[in-house]
């Protein structure tokens, strides 16, 4: 389909004459549905796995020359900044739903329109208010969290670097989003990968210090990413300047569209709540874990059975997720709602291939897998193996729900998956772990059990909504640039 352009571009160079943009790939709304899933999926699932083991080797590379305090700093800290980082970013969420929905009509203008607005947005976000607020109030949301005056200190910078300097990272999100719901998920593939790379080679030199440049410790961790993720951010921005990439920048319009900065709220801000009360749900289970008889060991064994290996399952659920809402949102607005709904179940279908194979290990394997990082200890491997036993059964319901949340969130419904997190990832197990623990004696079985069945909740809710089909009436209201 040919790319529209307004009257006030007539005038403008011949395309063989300025870069080439791309053209929206049309086989996401005609062609065949596994292949459209999948085109969008493994290039994110890779990018997923390859981040992931990039914080590993981190952790890993901090652990052995600093200490395990300083891994505790970093972990602290990080946790800290994602609680904000997903709330902020959760406005790619709504940029995602509309450049999904103008890719899947066509529409190119509306597309660079949207991804522009999700700039200034993002800008805005970043230095407006993350930055400052985030560099006074870091000293105490670290009191809030630990007392341990040399977590604190190793943190501090740590904190401080990565709120003021994150601008590269949430264009490197922003971008990512608006590239795979346009159809074209090898790029922030490929970008994912540099900035990986980069970041590690600095890390190593930052961490440890490398000739004349010294040893930053913990904060060389936080400034090995801000400087890969700035590296890309900045070539992002040019590339999406010369429009040779399928989106773009526009060629007029540079203030603020306040019709859409609405629209990106609108679709997005229900999404950030979802991942605060996720991440407080998670917080909350922690404490639970910490009054059981051996509670050390089963924060040990969830930290890493559910906190690292469990990723396996996350990573490419959270890819067909995307993909999900990715295909959702362009078959919806090329006006196609039932492939819509059945790439949906075919994401869920590769999902549970993939849970089913980790399940498989966790299942049979539960201590060769915890021996990995390290965890042999009789009682931590006790409470693990069960642990991860619970999981094989888990992963086959959250990758199951996370395809339909996909499909709600590209077809525009991002509070439902909102209200079903809260009542599945935070009333569900919390309830029952507080039930267990006031009429009887609460054992890390419990706190698995109820974890299960928080996934199992999530995944029939959000399969009966989206079987609903509300979500085939939601309507994005945005106007045609005017000439």
């Amino acid at each position: 389909m040919e790319e529209s352009l307004s009257d006030e571009h007539a005038d403008e160079k011949p395309p063989e004459e300025k870069p080439a943009a791309k053209k929206f790939d049309r086989s996401i709304v005609e062609g065949p549905l596994t292949s459209a899933v999948w085109k969008i999926a493994w290039p994110a699932g890779f990018t997923n796995i390859i981040s992931g083991v990039q914080g590993w080797v981190d952790h890993i590379l901090v652990g052995h020359l600093l200490g395990y305090k300083a891994n505790a700093a970093i972990g602290v800290s990080f946790q800290i900044f994602l609680v904000v980082i997903v709330f902020v970013s959760s406005i790619f969420i709504g940029m995602s739903v509309l450049v999904a929905r103008f890719a899947g009509a066509g529409d190119k203008e509306k597309v660079d329109r949207t991804v522009y607005q999700g700039f200034l947005t993002c800008f805005f976000l970043a230095i407006g208010i993350l930055a400052p607020i985030g560099y006074f109030t870091a000293p105490h949301l670290l009191a809030f969290v630990t007392h341990d005056a040399t977590v604190i200190e190793d943190a501090l910078p740590f904190l401080r670097i990565m709120f003021t300097c994150s601008f590269g990272m949430l264009i490197y999100f922003m971008l990512g989003g608006a590239l795979r719901s346009a159809g074209d998920a090898k790029t922030p593939m490929v970008l994912g990968i540099a900035m990986t790379v980069l970041n590690l080679v600095l890390n190593v030199i930052l961490i440890r210090g490398l000739g004349p440049i010294p040893s930053f410790g913990a904060a060389g961790s936080a400034m090995g990413t801000c400087i890969a993720s700035g590296a890309v951010g900045l070539y992002s921005l040019y590339k999406l300047y010369s429009g040779s990439w399928v989106v773009g920048f526009p060629k007029s319009g540079y203030a603020p569209d306040w019709g859409i900065i609405r629209e990106l709220f609108r679709f997005g801000l229900p999404a950030g709540f979802q991942g605060i009360a996720m991440n407080v749900g998670g917080v909350l289970m922690l404490t639970f874990m910490g009054s059981v008889a051996n509670g050390a060991a089963a924060q040990a064994a969830f930290t890493v059975g559910y906190g690292q290996l469990f990723l396996l399952v996350t990573w490419s659920s959270n890819a067909l997720m995307g993909a999900a809402g990715a295909v959702v949102g362009q078959n919806i607005g090329a006006g196609s709602p039932d492939r819509a709904a059945s790439s949906v179940r075919i994401a869920s279908r590769f999902g549970m291939i993939g849970a089913a194979v980790v399940g498989f290990f966790f299942l049979f394997f539960p201590e060769t897998m915890l021996a990995i990082f390290g965890l042999t200890d009789p009682a931590v491997v006790e409470v693990g193996t069960t642990l991860l036993r619970v999981l094989s059964i888990s992963g086959l319901f959250i990758t199951t729900a996370l395809s339909y949340t996909g499909g709600l969130q590209g077809a525009g419904d991002t509070k439902s998956p909102l209200f079903i997190s809260i009542i599945s990832q935070v009333i569900v197990p919390l309830s029952i772990c507080f039930v267990i623990r006031e009429t009887s004696t609460l054992e890390p079985i419990h706190i698995w059990v109820a974890i299960l069945a928080g996934h199992v909740t999530r995944c029939v809710l959000s399969v009966l909504r989206f079987n609903q089909g509300k979500w085939r009436a939601i309507k994005v209201n945005i106007d045609r640039q005017p000439a």
